[in-house]
């Protein structure tokens, strides 16, 4: 019998509509669901929909392909960019003055020139940067500060930490500190923001956030006479990896937000700020799969399945022990009777998708589909063995697929390298 609780894993094309596409685009690629790509935004948006306003600027660094921006500003998000790449990511999709917020860390003057350029907010990360953000560009419009909460959060994050031992934000003191310093520059537009989790299903998580939030946007304007235009409640919505997990209670999460907005917002004359979130991986994350084909079997002391993708194509499963589902293509009903440890071919010992997972039997070119590589799948590639990463496919809700980024070349590969005479100039 079905568990009701269960999180189903599939996938939105049949098995020949999928071998067609491999016909067209070899494997491996990441690709993604324009449809599940909307309706996971539309229900972050639809928790929200009691606010004076809201916004998601969808964190660029999840997904960073314009074509995503593009689709879901279409439908109203805006960006978080944390980079001078996803600044241009944003402009060429579109996404323009105060819809971008550059929420990066240790950032060098560019980047804070590009953003000014496009009329971003700038949201800074440390009280120092008030100074060298005037000297090597200007003071902005409107600015806002990351909010450190240290050991208030008791309950740390496999990903990002507990928020003392963080690189991010400020303190406190600093930053009550920090916008009486722009106050007296001059300053008028303020915002607010905070990033504490990850990956994190717990609505309460959520909840609590927003209570330190507001009772800091309460008490600095009690204190400096600053009414915030924004408090903006970052992301770390997670997504169930697992399927005996279950996916993070957005209404829940919205009816609480809204209770202390009403509580604590309100009576202090804050009833009107826009609150916003920087969501990527509940947007885009289970949208997206990685498809590979089985190139090797190996049987030592363990049963291998090598494929043609590796870590540079996944890094998650390497750097944080993460689970992804896998299926086979016209194997999903078969029994799970087989133990396989599921690899690339990087020279490391933790190429592996999967450890002792129990797998259908699978023969060499089976294709294998990973779930749950929307976000931080391709965008964390990387070229270590020279490994060149792969390509991007998006299904329209019109049911074409289109490839919105091609695959690597040895060509790309070589082409940064000024090395004399032509002999990296490959025919390839």
């Amino acid at each position: 019998m079905t568990n009701i609780f269960q999180t189903p894993k599939n996938f939105p094309l049949t098995a020949d509509a999928l071998r067609e596409v491999i016909k067209r685009f070899p494997t491996p690629f990441h690709i993604y669901d324009e449809k599940i790509i909307r309706e996971n935004f539309r229900r972050l948006r639809e928790a929200f929909s009691w606010a004076p306003d809201f916004r998601e600027h969808f964190a660029v660094k999840a997904t960073p392909n314009p074509y995503i921006v593009e689709v879901l500003a279409r439908d109203g998000a805006g960006t978080d960019c944390s980079s001078i790449a996803e600044l241009f990511i944003s402009q060429a999709a579109d996404v323009v003055g105060e819809k971008i917020m550059l929420t990066s860390n240790d950032t060098p003057a560019e980047e804070f020139r590009k953003a000014l350029e496009l009329g971003a907010i700038i949201n800074l990360d440390d009280i120092t940067h008030i100074a060298y953000l005037e000297q090597n560009a200007r003071l902005p419009e409107i600015i806002s500060f990351r909010y450190n909460p240290a050991d208030i959060m008791n309950d740390g994050n496999d990903i990002i930490g507990r928020p003392a031992e963080a690189k991010y934000g400020l303190t406190r003191e600093q930053i009550f500190a920090a916008y009486k310093i722009c106050l007296d520059k001059g300053i008028k537009r303020f915002g607010l923001h905070t990033m504490i989790a990850s990956n994190e299903r717990k609505a309460s998580t959520f909840i609590y956030t927003a209570r330190i939030m507001f009772e800091l946007a309460a008490k600095i304007k009690s204190e400096l006479g600053i009414k915030f235009e924004f408090v903006n409640l970052g992301g770390g919505l997670g997504i169930p990896y697992r399927p005996d997990e279950l996916p993070v209670d957005l209404k829940t999460i919205g009816d609480g937000v809204k209770e202390l907005f009403h509580e604590i917002l309100v009576p202090v004359g804050l009833g009107d700020v826009r609150l916003a979130m920087e969501s990527g991986r509940a947007i885009t994350g289970s949208a997206g799969w990685l498809v590979s084909t089985v190139l090797h079997k190996k049987n030592t002391y363990k049963q291998y399945v090598g494929l043609d993708s590796c870590m540079s194509d996944l890094m998650r499963p390497a750097l944080y022990d993460a689970y992804h589902h896998i299926t086979i293509l016209g194997k999903e009903d078969e029994p799970c009777d087989e133990v396989y440890d599921v690899t690339g071919s990087l020279c490391e010992n933790n190429d592996k998708f999967a450890i002792d997972r129990r797998l259908p039997h699978i023969d060499v070119g089976d294709i294998v589909i990973i779930h749950d590589t929307g976000a931080h799948g391709h965008a964390m590639g990387f070229n270590y063995n020279g490994k060149l990463r792969s390509a991007e496919l998006l299904i329209r809700e019109s049911g074409k697929i289109e490839m919105i980024r091609r695959a690597e070349t040895l060509n790309d590969y070589f082409a940064t390298l000024n090395f004399p005479n032509a002999r990296l100039k490959l025919n390839h």
